[in-house]
């Protein structure tokens, strides 16, 4: 496990979508996609993650469509990453040995941020808006993941980006939001908190012009 304050940091969130972003309609409050090239449709619009593959952006900078609403992947007043990286095992025992075999069943890596509350972007991606659900991203065709398909399928889910201070990169793929919550504190700013968590092995980049930075699809 590693844990990482805002500062050192910076955490972007984008679908594994080549071609369509997630948002959350301010007007029809509920959640909608978005092109990449047309990008949010209105200015009160909240971006929750743009399309994977971008052109001449990166998933940090401001990103420009042909509207004139430009967005950013990149979350603002993060306060805290945990990474954590591990692996489940079932016990299985033989009649007549005393030993006993830990067999690997699956690897998981969970990606916890945390920060200070701005908007609902995070409660609409985790809750849903009574018709579709943003935990598990939007499919090529523009509709959503119901959460039954293949967690490995090429566009299932988000992709993590967290930009470490050695200019170093960990990008983990084909994320889906399993937790969100929300502290209030009277005395404080409320700080809320989204979970998310992938099967697939994650990638460490050295530079954001490595290929699998954003163009490589499911598992690297």
């Amino acid at each position: 496990m590693a844990y990482y304050l805002g500062r050192d940091v910076l955490v972007a969130l984008t679908t594994e979508d080549t071609g369509y972003g997630l948002q959350y309609d301010a007007t029809g409050k509920d959640l909608q996609t978005f092109t990449h090239a047309a990008g949010i449709e209105a200015a009160a619009d909240l971006n929750i993650a743009g399309a994977r593959a971008l052109t001449s952006n990166t998933v940090f900078g401001s990103i420009t469509g042909s509207t004139t609403f430009a967005y950013k992947n990149e979350i603002a007043d993060v306060t805290g990453v945990d990474i954590s990286i591990g692996t489940v095992d079932e016990d299985i025992t033989y009649m007549g040995q005393r030993s006993v075999l830990k067999a690997e069943i699956k690897k998981e890596t969970t990606i916890t941020i945390t920060r200070k509350k701005s908007d609902m972007s995070w409660d609409i991606a985790f809750n849903g808006d009574g018709d579709n659900t943003g935990r598990y991203g939007i499919k090529g065709d523009d509709s959503f993941h119901t959460g039954l398909e293949d967690p490995g399928v090429e566009d299932f889910g988000f992709r993590v980006y967290v930009k470490l201070n050695s200019s170093e990169y960990f990008v983990a793929p084909n994320c889906c939001v399993q937790a969100h919550t929300l502290s209030l504190n009277a005395d404080g700013t409320t700080e809320e908190t989204l979970e998310l968590m992938t099967y697939l092995d994650p990638k460490i980049c050295g530079a954001e012009t490595d290929s699998a930075y954003i163009s490589n699809a499911g598992a690297f």
